[in-house]
């Protein structure tokens, strides 16, 4: 059996296993939010810490707090930061709307490790937590976990994802193959200037999410409960802010108007929305990726997948296009997760919006997803991706499309009587313009030559 011991807050006594760091409010909020099994995500505990940790510094450097107590707050803040401290962090992410519980929960185990180390009590709320509040250190420990999970695992990932992209483009600059739109038939195209779009796709979603980092930079420290900074001495949101740039080498600032970043949550549903985008590029690649690669034998087969697995515990020899799949599915679960951080972000009641456990745990598994994503694909298909040349050289041959070569020569509606009777009767274009006399043979070849109608 757990041995418990016993603590008190406002409310009266709670009971605590003895080898638990938290206090009486963490306890409260795991009894009272046994909702789902989804704990709110490290990099959130992690931001937090660097908070207490800086802003102890800075108070005791204000004279507000003692050196002892500062250092060793300081100190059990970098066991946190060095991940040391992780099974005392288990709240859910169903929770109070301001993360209150969770910034409780920072305070109570900081206030514990720190009073073992300096072998004299401190408070979780008058020392651990002086000049703040949870209502301006989690929104300002949202931007920064936001923005350093995506400057250090989604950008790297989404790079060397473009990287095997440009490779692939050079590989198959001499490949022309028939274009398709609306799943149809089109004109010729070289395979590179199809991977060219993918990889300006992918381009672009990186300029966007880098975008979408640099509007986090505003941190609401400074802002305490509503926003106007009582309690939060002069010059100290400046100082904490400056030691955290420093810290996460990132240029955090003071935010212009601390009442908006406690109320709404808008340049996080903008970032999301750059998630958001690089899903729907995603998913339109990987669909492409897994019809060019369908067949083998009856479907397009343009581009032969790596065989990564067996695909079929029934059919013997079935290999399927698994990556295609789970890039898709990320790409789906993405959306939906951005859908939730839109409305999210529209309940700011008056001074404070109530959903960012929510806000920040969706944003943060949508980084986690899409940067384990783009690395999965990049290694498990796009580096082992080839052209199927004869396939891609047969059905360039056989496509009725590429009469739209002979429109200046013979005009739109002549070549749409011969590309109507080739695919009527059977036939080959040249077949159905040599027998209606409308070219030479020679014209026809010289008229009739792929490599001319692409760029």
């Amino acid at each position: 059996m757990t041995k418990k011991r016993r603590e008190s807050d406002s409310l009266g006594e709670v009971e605590i296993a003895t080898d638990a760091l938290w206090g009486p409010q963490t306890q409260r909020s795991l009894e009272n939010f046994t909702v789902g099994e989804k704990r709110l995500a490290l990099p959130i505990i992690y931001a937090l810490a660097a908070i207490k940790k800086y802003a102890a510094r800075v108070n005791s450097s204000l004279g507000l707090l003692s050196t002892k107590k500062s250092k060793a707050i300081e100190k059990a803040c970098d066991e946190i930061l060095n991940e040391k401290l992780d099974y005392h962090f288990p709240l859910k992410v169903f929770q109070t709307g301001s993360g209150t519980q969770t910034n409780m929960n920072l305070n109570e185990v900081i206030g514990h490790r720190a009073s073992k180390i300096a072998k004299t009590p401190i408070h979780p709320n008058d020392d651990v937590n002086k000049s703040q509040s949870s209502n301006d250190v989690f929104p300002s420990a949202m931007h920064i976990a936001i923005a350093d999970t995506a400057t250090k695992l989604l950008l790297p990932a989404l790079k060397s994802l473009i990287e095997a992209f440009q490779e692939k483009e050079a590989k198959f600059q001499s490949i022309i193959k028939i274009g398709r739109t609306h799943l149809m038939d089109a004109v010729p195209i070289r395979l590179s200037q199809e991977f060219s779009g993918y990889r300006f796709q992918l381009e672009e979603s990186y300029r966007s999410i880098q975008h979408g980092i640099s509007l986090l930079m505003p941190l609401a420290i400074g802002g305490t409960a509503v926003g106007t900074g009582m309690n939060c001495p002069k010059g100290f949101k400046e100082e904490v802010i400056r030691l955290l740039g420093d810290h996460y080498n990132l240029p955090f600032r003071p935010g212009a108007n601390l009442f908006a970043l406690l109320a709404a949550h808008d340049d996080c549903v903008e970032f999301s929305s750059t998630l958001k985008r690089l899903a729907c590029a995603l998913f339109k690649i990987a669909q492409d990726i897994r019809m060019m690669g369908s067949g083998p034998r009856a479907g397009i087969a343009e581009l032969i997948l790596p065989e990564n697995e067996p695909g079929s515990s029934i059919m013997p020899g079935k290999v399927n296009p698994t990556q295609c799949e789970m890039v898709t599915m990320v790409s789906t679960q993405v959306m939906g997760l951005d859908s939730a951080v839109s409305f999210a972000d529209s309940q700011g009641h008056f001074e404070l919006n109530v959903f960012k456990p929510l806000i920040v745990s969706n944003i943060l598994e949508m980084i986690d997803l899409l940067s384990s994503a783009c690395t999965s694909f990049e290694v498990n298909c796009i580096r082992g991706l080839k052209a199927n040349e004869k396939q891609i050289k047969k059905h360039l041959e056989q496509s009725l499309l590429l009469a739209t070569a002979l429109v200046p020569k013979l005009g739109y509606d002549t070549v749409a009587k011969v590309v109507l009777k080739a695919h009527h009767e059977g036939l080959t274009l040249k077949q159905a313009v040599l027998a209606q006399k409308l070219l030479s043979e020679s014209e026809f070849d010289r008229l009739m030559k792929p490599e001319k109608m692409v760029l």
